[in-house]
């Protein structure tokens, strides 16, 4: 019954996990994305 247990908690923290790391792809994605759509009109500018 433990082993059950601590297979449970571990894969739980393991998706958690990925779960987190996806998300943080995707706010780093749309930064970049922002700040090159910034680049491209001061770029027009000049």
């Amino acid at each position: 019954m433990k082993k059950v247990i601590i297979a449970s908690l571990t894969a739980m923290f393991v998706l958690t996990g990925c779960n987190t790391f996806t998300g943080l792809g995707q706010d780093i994605s749309i930064a970049g994305n922002a700040v090159s759509s910034t680049a491209q009109e001061v770029q027009r500018k000049i």
